[in-house]
């Protein structure tokens, strides 16, 4: 991953479409973060590339923002992260049966599981490697996604209390995940509340007491502290990515920008159609700039019939048309922009550019949908 990564200073200048990250925002959310969490350990959320922000650059950011843990889906990831010398502690969620767990138990790093056949493989790799597994037991508290779901919590625990006897396993955590803690007072979040109080004590009482129960991600840490236990979660935030937007913006500040340039410029008549469909007309005679960034770059196709605009020399232009795969058009008016000149698909909203937060609102998406959609063969610009 990192072989399609581009690292450059601050001074130079990229051609084509790219993505400038800020690893000072990453860091400073971080830190807004670890204070909202009131001396809750944070684990900061890596996965999917880091959101799309690049996996090991942003990794380190946080941690030296005041991150003390790390936390992926696939375990590919982790091993990654320890291939770069970063030791703090990580934990994989998303294991498969067919993954390395030899390789994970020798590189210390700890693995979520839901069923007691994973627990099996787990267990047969510490034995294989003469060395104890560390496992976060997950339960589903509601989401119905990952995690032992009520009926089949206890032969998950009874599992883990026998192979925690034979030394094979450390339970280090119990944790689940939230489905609604982006939305205020949804009763849901009482409900899962509840249901983790409940698994949590049958564990215990079972002879298994974790070090860390962990429940809370960005959404909760910011307006849950009733949630947050031994650990905190948090993605999205880390991003500078608004998880609750009706609740004020946190001080967090979004970190990537999505870049690209003007490739050509033209004329052409009122009512001349623009792009699949013919979908927009020009309204008045106007100039047309092309941009070489589509829906294979992560621009949404339908941003252009929502209405999106993006920015050219400090001021917004629509989109004309539907996104095409590699090419946009933009009407830019009587504007006369260069061949070359950067566009600004979206960022921070310094110079008038829409943040993520805003794009997706207005295409019906979640922000990190937006962001995780980068892909890795676009340039990152790692400005710090």
């Amino acid at each position: 991953m990192d072989s399609m990564i581009r690292r450059t200073g601050t001074t130079d200048v990229a051609q084509g479409t790219h993505a400038r990250i800020d690893l000072a925002a990453i860091s400073a959310n971080t830190s807004i973060l670890a204070s909202a969490a009131k001396g809750t350990p944070v684990m900061a959320v890596v996965k999917s590339n880091a959101y799309g922000h690049g996996l090991v650059p942003a990794a380190r950011a946080a941690l030296a923002g005041g991150a003390s843990r790390l936390g992926v889906a696939h375990l590919e990831d982790a091993l990654a992260l320890r291939r770069a010398d970063i030791t703090a502690p990580i934990l994989a969620w998303l294991p498969l049966c067919q993954a390395d767990y030899d390789a994970a138990i020798l590189a210390d790093i700890e693995l979520g599981v839901e069923t007691p056949w994973r627990l099996a493989l787990i267990t047969e790799a510490a034995e294989r490697n003469c060395y104890p597994a560390r496992v976060h037991l997950e339960v589903d508290t509601g989401m119905s996604r990952g995690g032992a779901t009520r009926g089949d919590w206890p032969l998950l625990v009874e599992a883990a209390r026998r192979a925690q006897g034979a030394g094979r396993i450390t339970v280090t955590g119990v944790f689940s995940h939230f489905a609604c803690s982006d939305i205020p007072g949804h009763p849901s979040i009482t409900a899962q509340l509840d249901a983790f109080e409940e698994a949590v004590g049958y564990a215990a009482a079972a002879g298994v007491e974790p070090e860390l129960r962990h429940l809370a991600n960005s959404a909760a840490l910011l307006t849950l502290p009733e949630t947050h236990y031994d650990l905190v979660r948090t993605g999205l935030a880390v991003y500078g990515l608004n998880p609750v937007e009706a609740l004020g913006d946190f001080g967090l500040r979004p970190a990537m920008t999505l870049c690209s340039t003007v490739a050509a410029v033209k004329r052409i008549p009122a009512g001349t159609g623009v792009m699949y469909g013919l979908t927009y007309r020009a309204p008045a005679d106007t100039t047309v700039a092309v941009v070489p960034v589509g829906y294979a770059d992560g621009l949404p196709r339908g941003a252009g019939t929502a209405g999106i605009e993006l920015v050219v020399a400090g001021r917004r232009h629509r989109i004309a048309g539907v996104v095409g795969m590699e090419q946009t058009v933009l009407d830019v008016g009587q504007d006369l922009p260069s061949p070359g000149e950067e566009v600004v698909l979206f960022g921070p909203g310094d110079d008038g550019e829409l943040t993520v937060v805003e794009l997706a609102r207005r295409l019906d998406m979640v922000p990190a949908e937006i962001v995780a959609r980068i892909p890795a063969t676009i340039p990152r610009i790692y400005e710090s």
